[in-house]
């Protein structure tokens, strides 16, 4: 009889030397629970424990899960009405919180630095006739990845994230673990800053973090993550962490570990990491993701958006001067859809603080040649292979396959159709430009209202995203007190 992995054509003679190979490793590394790890639509890691005699068998035949959670909002409230009567029309196979198959991947398996004895392996859902489950992001992802690929380009991804690392002060989970006082979603820990901030890079600021600092590097480094630097960012209790440059995919899967592992690695040793753009204190700084990117010939891996000099007749001002033809089109192709493609890369009510002037956010819809304040910046000269465009709109909080597929899909119409860059702005926060939304109401209105992204996605997959966003924009609207909302809400668990 065939098992589940072989029913869903996934059981190659690659994935039966890594189950092996898996197999031999947790035998002989005393590994005694694996995680079973999925990430949901929010980016957040979610999954099963098995204990490791069952584990080998488990990547064969899958494990369980229920379809609830790929129809959670951010509170874990589940948007669909699975027990009713077309509860679920439009996603066949959700009702009644009937079951889903997650299926690992042998050759994800790690061995978790901060949990002894535990190992942890990549999975995603199944339906149980053995059919992919199209709501997926890493899905969606990959299937983006596919189209790229079909015109003969891949995408490589450079990573560098802010973040916030609180210390847990001494009475700090008394509140939060207290059984008179749990609610839906529950309190934060109480917290004191690591540094003061507004002392961008200071080396006495990061000595003073070193601490906190050095679990996220060992952390980063025993996972294999491709971790270049660590950096004391401008705001109170803010620091960021960049990596070298690696294939989309990789980086998006390196962006959910690295979340979610640092946030377990810190917690253990009395710290809270979040990647909640704007925690709910004073005088902070806002947390951007910047997302640097660039197209590469399949065949033999050389940067498409390079060139060798300026194309004939060109300003400095004018996107031929740095990038390739096909680079000018991708770059005017994420200019044409970035209204529509703000809510993948900011996809929290949170999140749309961060965009005001002169706060080394965007606001418009801009481009500009080593510009921080434009909303695209083009990083690089003639000649030089690390050429790439930094997408400077996004939140650290964005789930990332969905964020590294509306590029893809936006930078891909832009290059189909040829697309013209208009020129460099020099005044990013002046009046021209079109705005970027203001809201996340205003961003899932955009992305309706962009039938490129609509039709990239699937219809069926932006009502699904738009309904379970619009639940949590509702819930906040019906909050007496948004500030404790978003507490609870973002910066207990994001």
């Amino acid at each position: 009889m065939s098992s589940f992995a072989e029913q869903c054509g996934m059981h190659d003679a690659v994935r039966q030397r890594a189950l092996k190979h898996t197999a031999q490793l947790m035998d002989a590394s005393g590994v005694e629970l694996v995680r079973f790890a999925w990430c949901d639509l929010h980016g957040m890691l979610r999954g099963k424990t098995l204990v490791a005699g069952a584990a080998t068998q488990a990547m064969l035949d899958g494990v369980g899960m229920v379809s609830t959670l790929l129809l959670k909002d951010t509170s874990d409230r589940t948007a669909f009405k699975v027990f009713e009567a077309g509860g679920t029309a439009g996603l066949p196979g959700f009702e009644f919180a009937s079951n889903l198959l997650l299926l690992a991947d042998p050759a994800s398996f790690k061995q978790l630095p901060w949990a002894p004895g535990t190992g942890w392996v990549q999975a995603q859902p199944w339906m149980q006739d053995g059919t992919a489950v199209e709501l997926d992001t890493r899905r969606i992802l990959q299937r983006a990845l596919a189209q790229l690929a079909d015109a003969g380009y891949g995408m490589k991804c450079g990573l560098e994230i802010e973040f916030h690392i609180y210390r847990i002060t001494d009475d700090g989970t008394q509140d939060q673990l207290d059984p008179e006082q749990a609610a839906w979603p529950g309190l934060p820990p109480r917290v004191a800053m690591i540094h003061p901030g507004y002392n961008l890079l200071a080396e006495n600021l990061f000595d003073m973090a070193e601490e906190p600092l050095r679990i996220v590097q060992h952390t980063a480094q025993a996972l294999g993550l491709p971790l270049q630097s660590l950096e004391i960012e401008l705001g109170p209790s803010q620091v960021e962490a960049v990596f070298e440059a690696t294939d989309a995919l990789t980086a998006a899967d390196n962006m959910v570990l690295f979340r979610s592992a640092v946030k377990q690695a810190l917690r253990r040793a009395g710290y809270h990491a979040t990647f909640m753009c704007r925690p709910p204190f004073p005088n902070i700084m806002s947390s951007g993701w910047h997302l640097h990117q660039s197209l590469v010939d399949l065949q033999t891996s050389a940067n498409l958006f390079q060139r060798d000099a300026p194309a004939k007749g060109t300003q400095p001002t004018d996107a031929q001067y740095t990038l390739s033809g096909l680079g000018e089109h991708y770059l005017a192709g994420l200019l044409e859809h970035a209204r529509g493609m703000t809510v993948f890369c900011t996809p929290t009510i949170n999140g749309f603080g961060r965009f005001r002037p002169n706060a080394l956010a965007p606001q418009s819809v801009l481009w500009g040649r080593d510009n921080r304040g434009a909303m695209l910046r083009v990083v690089g000269q003639c000649r030089d292979r690390a050429t790439r465009i930094e997408n400077r709109i996004g939140e650290p909080a964005a789930n990332p396959y969905l964020y590294l597929a509306s590029q893809i899909y936006a930078g891909l119409d832009g290059i189909r159709r040829k697309l013209k860059a208009p020129v460099a702005t020099d005044a990013p926060y002046g009046e021209a430009g079109t705005r970027i939304p203001n809201s996340l109401g205003e961003a899932l209105a955009a992305l309706q209202a962009d039938p490129v992204l609509v039709q990239a996605f699937g219809e069926i997959f932006i009502n699904y995203f738009t309904r379970i966003k619009q639940s949590e924009i509702t819930r906040h609207e019906q909050a007496e007190d948004k500030d404790d909302w978003q507490r609870r809400e973002y910066f207990s668990r994001i």
